[in-house]
């Protein structure tokens, strides 16, 4: 396949795009990552926070999206084509729909959650943090399935994220950019 021949190549978005949909991946700094499928648990995970965010959401400005979705996350002021961060979170909360563009939203989204599977961990903790962290993504959300927990981690007034709250199956998570919701998270691991 054209798109693993170079593997030192670097590529945009642009590029992306013109990529086979067969198969899904994910550009950080231009290299590009194939993704696995995931494994069912993490459907049912997906499932009941969309749910949950989508019933609170309602007749709201911010809006919930899952994967495939295509957030762009520019370095700099690079235009949309140009950017070599395009990633595939499994959940985001977008409250800037100006920034809704074709296949998905260029800029920070205001939440970001990752539900990890045995492929993705590093790249979940390490590689995608680090970028949301830099991009000003306000709370991300690391939802590890086999332990039945929640890492959250809030940005703090120097633009880094604090020490995660961590959260099991018996709590509830008081959403940081929506006070008033409560996430129940005996439905979200009841599998």
């Amino acid at each position: 396949m054209p798109l693993l021949r170079g593997q030192n190549e670097k590529y945009t978005y642009k590029d992306y795009l013109t990529w086979p949909d067969e198969e899904r991946y994910e550009l950080i700094d231009g290299i590009p990552h194939l993704q696995a499928a995931p494994i069912w648990q993490h459907q049912v995970i997906s499932r009941e926070l969309l749910i949950q965010f989508g019933n609170y959401l309602q007749g709201k400005p911010c809006q919930v999206f899952s994967t495939p979705f295509d957030l762009r996350l520019p370095e700099s002021d690079e235009k949309d084509e140009d950017v070599a961060n395009v990633l595939q979170p499994d959940i985001l909360i977008i409250c800037d729909k100006s920034r809704l563009k074709g296949t998905g939203y260029y800029g920070a989204p205001t939440l970001i959650i990752e539900i990890v599977s045995p492929s993705s961990g590093k790249m979940d903790k390490l590689y995608k943090f680090n970028k949301y962290e830099k991009a000003g993504v306000q709370e991300y959300w690391i939802v590890e399935p086999e332990e039945k927990i929640i890492n959250v981690f809030t940005l703090l007034e120097n633009n880094r994220y604090g020490r995660p709250d961590v959260y099991s199956e018996e709590n509830s998570v008081k959403v940081g950019v929506f006070p008033d919701l409560l996430i129940e998270l005996k439905s979200v691991f009841a599998y």
